[in-house]
Order: C-alpha cells, then sequence, then structure tokens
C-alpha cells in the first residue's frame, strides 16, 4: 500500500508529465485539478494586459494568463474555461467559493495563507505615476498630507504603498480602467502599479510621469487553491518547463510584451 505522504505525491508529480502517468494517476489529477472536467483559469481584466492582466477581446480573452491557462489545459486533454474577474483581490476571495481551478497572479504573505504558490514567472518593480501638471516628483514630495494616491483594490501593490506612504491618502477602486481615467482627469494625484504597466499608461495620458523611484517589487506565480498537492505538483511542473522550453517566452511575445525580459525567482 503506498503511504507517502501528500507534499511528496506532489513532489513525484514534478518529475511526471500528464502523458507519463498512468490512467489512475491521471485520473487523480483531473479529479484534483479539474473537478468540473475543465480548467477553470481565474483572470483579472484590465485595459492594458500584461504578464498578470488578461484583456477582454471581441473573440474571448487574451493575455500572459490566457495563453498559460490554454497550453496547461491541452497538456491536461480538457478544455478550458476563463473565469473573469476585476482584480486580484477578487480572484484571491474567490477561491474559498470553488469557482476557479488554477490562476497565475502575484504573490504576497497574505496570500500564501490563502492559496499555494508554484515557481514565480516575473519580478516587477512597483512605483508611481502623476498626473498631468503635478509638481510631483519623487517620493518625499508624493508622501504629502492632502495628496491623493490610487491602488486597485486588495492587490499586493495596494497593500505596499499603504505601508509605503505615511502621510498621502491611498485609496483602492476596483478597476484598473476606472483608476486610469481618474488620472486622465486629475481628480487623483498618483497610481500605484508596477511600472511596466504605467509606462504603458503613460503613452497613453499625455503629461503624466512614471516615478524614477521603486517602493517594492511584486512576483506573480501560478497558484492553486490549498490543499490541491497534485494540482500543485502539475502546475509548478507545467510552469518550470514553461520557463525554459520557451512557453513563457511565446506567452509574453504573443502579448506585446517582446521587449520585455523574463524575470524569474526559485524561491
Amino acid at each position: 500500500m503506498f503511504n507517502q505522504p501528500l507534499p511528496g505525491m506532489a513532489g513525484l508529480v514534478l518529475g511526471l508529465t500528464i502523458m507519463t502517468m498512468t490512467p489512475a494517476a491521471a485520473d487523480a489529477l483531473k479529479d484534483e485539478i479539474a473537478p468540473t472536467g475543465k480548467l477553470r483559469v481565474a483572470i483579472a481584466i484590465s485595459p492594458a494586459g500584461g504578464a498578470f492582466w488578461s484583456t477582454k477581446t471581441e473573440t474571448g480573452y487574451a493575455g500572459v494568463p490566457v495563453d498559460l491557462g490554454k497550453a496547461m489545459a491541452e497538456q491536461l486533454g480538457i478544455p478550458v474555461e476563463y473565469v473573469a474577474h476585476n482584480n486580484s483581490g477578487q480572484i484571491v476571495d474567490a477561491v474559498s467559493k470553488g469557482t476557479w481551478d488554477i490562476t497565475f497572479l502575484p504573490k504576497d504573505p497574505e496570500r500564501e495563507g490563502r492559496m499555494a504558490f508554484g515557481p514565480i514567472y516575473e519580478v516587477a518593480d512597483a512605483t508611481y505615476i502623476v498626473k498631468a501638471g503635478s509638481t510631483i516628483t519623487n517620493f518625499a514630495t508624493l508622501d504629502q498630507s492632502g495628496v491623493k494616491v490610487a491602488a486597485v483594490n486588495g492587490t499586493t501593490t495596494m497593500r505596499g504603498a499603504i505601508a509605503h506612504l505615511k502621510n498621502a491618502k491611498v485609496t483602492g477602486y476596483q478597476t484598473y480602467g476606472e483608476i486610469e481615467a481618474l488620472l486622465k482627469n486629475g481628480e487623483i494625484d498618483a497610481f500605484a502599479l508596477s511600472r511596466d504597466q504605467l509606462n504603458a499608461m503613460a503613452k497613453k495620458i499625455p503629461g503624466t510621469k512614471v516615478m524614477d523611484e521603486t517602493f517594492k517589487q511584486t512576483v506573480t506565480a501560478v497558484a492553486v487553491p490549498l490543499n490541491h498537492p497534485l494540482a500543485l505538483g502539475f502546475a509548478g511542473k507545467f510552469m518550470t518547463d514553461a520557463i525554459s522550453n520557451g512557453t513563457l517566452r511565446k506567452a509574453f511575445d504573443n502579448n506585446g510584451l517582446k521587449d520585455q525580459p523574463i524575470r524569474t525567482q526559485t524561491k
């Protein structure tokens, strides 16, 4: 009788692919990772896309998580279904509802208590963009009483901005698009997000400026609900392979990130 602990089983899966598993092992994995018969991939929608954010298109969805979820479902031999949310905080809140099977999102200690993470596939610098005509030039002039800073609600970047700023007021909003409109209209002073996303936004809103300083690094990784060791093992193996065999690079390139280097961490 096989009595190896579940974490060991997850490690075993790391050394296998779905194609080399016994039928019983493959069925056990599918039952755990996709109990509905489809791989339900949780994604967050924004106008810009990126390594974490996805976009709504006329035919469905596009983004790095969309491509990775599709490739993972193909490897499992099952259909993929995308479960759209406004932000990563909503994805985290939905984990207890059982509405998704796998996701790709920023990782932090608060989230590690609510889901299990696999390999990190992107490291991004978080900073602020300031509105057109602003006299704010650095963190010192940003962190002043009366300054209004926006962040996407429930995200690692929002938590980082709240910890970073002692005097400016950080307010959370549900969607990226909502904050973009506020910044364009001059109704907020700054927006906290990853530098790559903000650089893209600055090109769309003349006069805005992305600050040179960085207040934290965010790391993005594959994640599954807690107590799903087979799913975590498979997802970890998939992402390790995706980083080494070019699948991740292709997903970046397909989604407007050809000039963005892939930055990973082993822990």
